[in-house]
């Protein structure tokens, strides 16, 4: 790590260069997050489009998948895109990655889909997934560190939190454009071919953010890096294999960035995929709540990093892994109970138990959708998690049928049937509420400025806070991970962690999940994912992560 030195903070607000500093990397990180997350907020339409030849459950898993695909393969991009940054410049390799991510997205606007070219649409669905995951991957650690360089001492957080807005406003922007299309054109005709229009729009935004960034000057701690002639030849084996740096690299993912990065995709990702899939309140109402949470919400990300420019990175970090990791269990049972009441009422007052040899029995999770199950008990476990329904596994007697039990009432149950009207009559019968458009109870809201029913501002108030946890921990995140690392490896260095924090352990949050509810019959035990992984950061960051808000960034 760079050696640590105390310098006091420059008086006066930003020059006018700063400000165009900020601007024209945050607008282009802006464009590269709306890109790569219109996939996420259309997963379940795009799902439909391209693996249409699977059944819905398995469907919404490989939809889920070809989204975490872009993220599995960030730390490659961290590690090709680093190495070019520390060699030739942070400039030049982000226009690279943004050229990349844009061409990926337009492409996926203009993709046939499985019914038109069968297998090969969703081949390359994934992957151009995969291309806005590389490109992604050697985006954000060059804007964070080309911020940071041009940041007075004292003032880091401040400058990089900008940056760090621009994940979430990438994401509200997509939902924005997403909302106004669905509402001009319609739910059918959105879900047929007008999707695609917010990823042909993006080339629009692609060519605004290249122009800007031409504009762009080198960082001026590289250009005086290199010429001095101190730049790193060896930038990955500098970074990873001397212990010295690579020690760091591990405590910066372990004691930092893994818990961002859960607490992130959890209160931003998981709680849109939950809203949609578990309480199956409808895709335009669930998009407006997380919009709503996101305007409130968003200015903390420059409140935090302002606050941790006084009091340190570290203590803000992780308090808000550990209030969020206290705190998620309590909120989502909260959201379920004014999102969809009935659904609430229904988990802890109906009883569903699967009777069954447990020998016919396996295990349901199923992270990557490759399964396929065909005994009766692993059937039935699998048609109740994907209708939302509390059920256990009761062990039954060696070679007796299986057997679903309501309330202590047998049901039978089909294995052929898709949707198994004995169970779904028998379910709702016992208090389970009826599904779509019939359910009266469940939260919907009519147009984006509906939000003053109880119920609405209830659930936009919940997701607000876990919006404020993902300030807590990605407002400082950027200036602390700068301030680890030496200049002259500091692109390369940094970028792996955060990639793989929020790459692997975030992107794979909503399927792995799902799959954890879809395996233990209990809508909240996705939950458990998140919670364990922010505790361990906890831990980690107590014992072993420096602090570094005073540390001395030009050497």
């Amino acid at each position: 790590m760079t050696t640590t030195t105390v310098t006091p903070a420059r008086t006066g607000g930003m020059t006018k260069d700063e400000r165009f500093v900020i601007f024209a990397s945050s607008l282009g990180t802006v464009f590269e997050w709306y890109d790569f997350y219109l996939y996420g907020s259309l997963a379940a339409i795009i799902g439909a489009q391209f693996f249409s030849a699977y059944p819905p459950a398995t469907r919404d898993i490989f939809a889920l998948l070809a989204f975490a695909a872009g993220f599995l393969v960030r730390p490659f991009g961290a590690i090709v895109f680093g190495r070019i940054g520390d060699i030739v410049g942070r400039k030049y390799t982000f226009l690279v990655t943004i050229l990349i991510m844009g061409l990926s997205t337009f492409i996926v606007g203009l993709l046939p889909n499985a019914a038109t070219i069968g297998i090969a649409a969703p081949i390359i669905l994934i992957a151009l997934r995969l291309l806005q995951g590389l490109a992604l991957g050697g985006e954000y650690g060059g804007a964070a560190t080309y911020v940071a360089e041009h940041a007075p001492p004292g003032k880091r957080g401040y400058y990089t939190s900008f940056i760090q807005t621009t994940a979430t406003l990438g994401l509200f922007l997509s939902l924005l454009v997403i909302l106004f299309t669905r509402t001009i054109m319609g739910e059918a005709d959105f879900a047929a071919w007008g999707w695609r229009i917010p990823f042909l729009l993006s080339v629009a935004l692609l060519g605004v953010s290249v122009i800007i960034r031409l504009k762009l000057n080198e960082s001026p701690v590289f250009q005086k890096m290199k010429d001095e002639g101190k730049g790193s030849k060896a930038p990955l084996t500098e970074s990873f294999a001397r212990w010295s740096n690579a020690k760091i690299v591990l405590i910066a993912l372990f004691g930092g960035v893994m818990g961002q990065g859960v607490v992130w995709y959890t209160g931003q990702f998981y709680a849109l995929f939950f809203l949609q899939s578990i309480l199956k309140v409808d895709g335009y109402t669930a998009n407006l709540l997380i919009a709503w949470s996101l305007l409130l919400g968003t200015g903390f990300f420059i409140v935090f990093g302002v606050l941790s420019d006084k009091i340190g990175r570290k203590p803000i970090i992780l308090t808000g892994c550990l209030i969020a990791a206290l705190t998620f269990f309590p909120i989502f049972r909260m959201i379920s109970s004014n999102a969809n009441p009935q659904l609430e009422t229904a988990l802890e007052t109906v009883k569903v138990s699967v009777v069954a040899d447990p020998k016919g029995c396996g295990d349901l999770f199923n992270p990557v959708g490759t399964r396929v199950f065909t005994a009766p008990c692993d059937t039935a476990r699998a048609f109740l998690s994907q209708s939302s329904v509390k059920y256990d596994t009761v062990a039954g007697a060696a070679g007796a049928p299986m057997v679903i039990k309501i309330n202590g009432t047998d049901v039978p149950y089909t294995t052929a049937a898709a949707s198994n009207p004995s169970i779904t009559a028998a379910l709702q019968a016992a208090g389970y509420p009826k599904p779509g458009a019939a359910n009266t109870t469940i939260v919907k809201m009519s147009n984006p400025f509906d939000i003053f029913r109880p119920q609405v501002a209830a659930i936009i108030g919940l997701l607000f806070v876990l919006v404020i946890f993902v300030t807590m921990v990605y407002g400082p995140i950027a200036a602390m991970l700068v301030e680890l690392f030496p200049t002259k490896i500091r692109y390369t260095s940094m970028s792996l962690p955060y990639h793989i924090g929020n790459g692997w352990f975030g992107g794979l949050l909503p399927a792995t999940s799902f799959a954890i509810v879809a395996s233990t019959g209990d809508i909240y035990a996705g939950l458990w994912y998140p919670v364990t992984f922010a505790l361990i950061t906890v831990v980690v960051g107590f014992f072993f992560l420096p602090e570094t808000k005073d540390v001395d960034i030009t050497k």
